[in-house]
């Protein structure tokens, strides 16, 4: 049984390792925090890095308010590949050449998906269809009819073009929006298909990455430091919300 040394509560900004499930920084957090009642508000991929927003003690009651505000990320796509997780995790399906593009025709074609939209789930999700992940359905073989989901990409600006397939990015969007699903939407609207190479979350609603710590960080800190890098909960919540 984990026994804290101090019943600890707020709200801990993590920058995620990659190759770490939400759920595995959540697991580790309970071992180097002895505590039991952690969560976290918004999972990120395995493969992407940057700010999870994880909530300790009385702080999971926070999960509904901080889950629902807009997030922002950083990556890069690369153009010419189709894979079947619409990440540079999955298997190749198709491969096609890359037309010769300008800067100015990726900024272009960026700006072209900002805006209200519906975007449809990936087959490689955690969303569940008659109590099935998508993913295990995916994995054996099946494509399930999925609902589109109604999403707003806020802003997509193109940060780097390297010629002739990378394109690195900055985009701010609602909650539930798959940026991997931006990056293959954005290649089949190019012509030659692409997939998300590397994705980095920056900020959650009004939480920023620059305010994080990472598990090695958090796991050298002493008691007293780890209970003075936990953020209160009216802090983390965005300005206005009424916690009932």
């Amino acid at each position: 049984m984990l026994t804290p040394l101090k019943e600890l509560d707020g709200v801990l900004l993590v920058d995620k390792p990659t190759d770490h499930t939400s759920h595995d920084v959540v697991a580790r957090l309970r071992g180097i925090l002895r505590m039991r009642r952690i969560g976290h508000a918004g999972t990120l991929d395995p493969m992407a890095t940057g700010l999870l927003v994880v909530l300790v003690g009385k702080a999971t009651k926070l999960s509904q308010y901080l889950m629902s505000v807009d997030k922002g990320y950083t990556g890069t796509i690369k153009l010419g590949q189709v894979t079947n997780t619409q990440d540079a995790e999955g298997e190749a399906l198709e491969t096609r050449p890359v037309p010769e593009l300008t800067e100015d025709q990726v900024r272009a074609a960026l700006r072209a998906m900002v805006g209200d939209q519906y975007q449809k789930p990936p087959m490689f999700s955690a969303i569940k269809i008659k109590g099935v992940p998508l993913y295990k359905s995916a994995r054996a073989g099946e494509e399930i009819e999925r609902e589109e989901r109604f999403i707003r990409v806020k802003r997509f600006d193109l940060t780097r073009w390297s010629p002739p397939d990378e394109i690195d990015f900055e985009v701010d969007c609602t909650k539930g929006t798959y940026v991997r699903t931006l990056a293959h939407d954005l290649g089949q609207k190019i012509g030659c298909g692409g997939h998300l190479k590397s994705l980095r979350r920056t900020f959650s609603g009004p939480l920023r990455i620059e305010r994080g710590f990472t598990l090695e960080q958090i796991q050298k800190m002493s008691p007293a430091e780890q209970a003075a890098a936990l953020i209160p909960a009216h802090e983390a919540v965005p300005l206005g919300t009424a916690i009932g």
